[in-house]
């Protein structure tokens, strides 16, 4: 089954809910006492329909919004420009609390960093409602390459400096930078093999030797025994996967990966911020809804918008910081 196919399979019990609004309970209210909503929610999704990102994760949640407020989400997809035309667009939304759109770390954070001119400022244009999930990468070689731990694997790509092949989805992508934050902390050098489609073909195919890269794609391959996954890019191992052991365990302190939230345009109203997060962290708190993001490998959060604007910050410091470390320069 393809993977848009199979993400749909997951959402379309809902899928009606949340692209037409639903028959449920009655329009819920603000603080100040305004119902809210009463008509349903346009949300601009800078991701392509069936992805297991934002697409993903906004549909889930239009559906149970649908059941709990009687209104639910109109899914706006505007993919492109890494991210950038949907972002863009939400600047350009009244500010009523009827248009949102979802954020990532790609393109609230990396994409700032990696282009001289972006059409949206990711602290001042936005205001976070809802942190709702992330992922985290892991490291993986192909099975010639001869390391099976982490520790090898950087004894022999400095015992060979720069000649040591990883594949990234581009100069300034999210996995370049996760990789150069990889490299710069374990001490070595590296050949960038930089892509402009999927990476893990050619990884499997043995055209390159390493990868940093979704968890999520590489299982697969590791437990077919067509890749080597040495570690994952989490603080703490997986409950899920205990077997695999952590990057840091080897590189102290290194994690990496992406996260996905809800955002309004700036202006937005706080009482109408403070009731989008209120239902969105008890739907991100449904067991169904646990269980279908735990199996696409997310970890889910139920935070308040405070939360969510320090992540959004903490993370242009970290990447940003990297970015002058590694001389790294604006495209």
């Amino acid at each position: 089954m393809r993977a848009g196919r199979f993400i749909a399979s997951l959402l379309l019990p809902g899928f009606l809910a949340c692209c037409c609004g639903a028959h449920a309970q009655p329009a819920a209210s603000t603080s100040s006492g305004q119902a809210y909503p009463n008509k349903s929610i346009r949300v601009i999704i800078s991701d392509a329909a069936g992805g297991a990102g934002c697409d993903f994760i906004m549909r889930l949640i239009g559906a149970k919004f649908a059941e709990r407020t009687g209104q639910g989400f109109i899914a706006d997809n505007r993919p492109g420009a890494s991210g950038q035309i949907g972002l863009q667009l939400l600047t350009q939304a009244p500010r009523d609390g009827y248009t949102i759109g979802c954020g990532r770390g790609g393109n609230m954070v990396i994409v700032p960093l990696a282009h001289k001119k972006v059409a949206y400022d990711s602290l001042k244009d936005f205001a976070p409602i809802a942190q709702l999930t992330s992922n985290f990468l892991a490291l993986a070689v192909h099975p010639n390459v001869p390391a099976k731990t982490t520790k090898e694997l950087i004894a022999h790509a400095k015992a060979n400096p720069g000649k040591l092949s990883f594949g990234t989805n581009g100069e300034g992508d999210f996995l370049h930078f996760a990789t150069e934050l990889f490299r710069k902390e374990a001490g070595f050098t590296y050949l960038h093999v930089p892509f402009k489609s999927a990476v893990l073909p050619d990884l499997v195919g043995g055209r390159i030797d390493a990868a940093v890269n979704t968890f999520g794609g590489i299982l697969p391959f590791a437990q077919a025994g067509r890749l080597r996954l040495l570690g994952i890019a989490r603080e703490k191992r997986s409950p899920l996967y205990p077997d695999y052991p952590t990057l840091a365990e080897t590189v102290p302190g290194y994690a990496s990966g992406g996260w996905f939230g809800a955002i309004a345009p700036a202006g937005v109203r706080a009482d109408v911020i403070a009731l989008l997060n209120r239902e969105m962290n008890a739907i991100m708190k449904m067991p169904d809804v646990i269980e279908k993001t735990t199996f696409l490998g997310l970890d889910t959060y139920t935070e308040s918008p405070e939360y969510f604007a320090r992540t959004i910050r903490d993370d242009i410091e970290k990447w940003g910081k990297l970015a002058r470390d590694i001389g790294f320069k604006p495209q």
